[in-house]
């Protein structure tokens, strides 16, 4: 049984800016290109669903357009983390102390002030996670790095990230596809 994440494409947002739960476009050409990069490595029969972002919207509607058997479903469990007040600021404009409180209480300080704490994000995508494990079926999702993050860890039976230091830093491309099996 198989779970393939797919990043949507690169954004609009300027380098640096904070937009986790912002609804950014990306240029239509980007997400016809990044659709057409993974659309031959979808299974045939996957349940398929998406974040309600646009940005993941539009490209479960172009994988759609090249596959029409994979008709996406919006799931607010593969939204990206809520980052609060920091949403649609620049990260190096966002006060140093608040970055250094929320990494030391990483677990249950909410981002932004208002947003999720890693410990609420974590039970929303384990709620997806723990229903794509239990239905048996292979499943694609069009999601952002920060869910694909979550399930790295899920993947690895990890529940809660306590430290900041035990999140995953690993890059992951706009429109790259990252598979988890079970």
């Amino acid at each position: 049984m198989k779970l393939l994440l797919i990043r949507h494409a690169k954004t609009t947002a300027a380098d640096g800016l904070c937009y986790g739960r912002s609804d950014v476009p990306v240029l239509p050409e980007l997400t016809r290109a990044a659709a057409a990069r993974v659309a031959a490595e979808l299974p045939s029969g996957a349940a398929m669903a998406c974040s309600p972002l646009l940005r993941c919207r539009d490209l479960a509607a172009a994988i759609s357009v090249l596959r029409p058997e994979l008709r996406a479903v919006p799931d607010p469990r593969l939204a990206e983390m809520d980052l609060g007040a920091w949403e649609d600021r620049p990260w190096a404009a966002i006060d140093r102390a608040e970055i250094e409180a929320w990494s030391r209480g990483f677990a249950d300080i909410r981002a932004g002030g208002s947003g999720e704490s890693t410990r609420q994000f974590m039970q929303r995508v384990a709620g997806a996670f723990d229903a794509w494990c239990d239905s048996g079926r292979d499943a694609v999702w069009v999601t952002h790095a920060g869910v694909i993050r979550a399930v790295r860890l899920l993947h690895g039976g990890v529940r809660v990230v306590e430290r900041s230091d035990q999140w995953p830093s690993e890059a992951i491309d706009f429109g790259a596809l990252v598979e988890f099996e079970r």
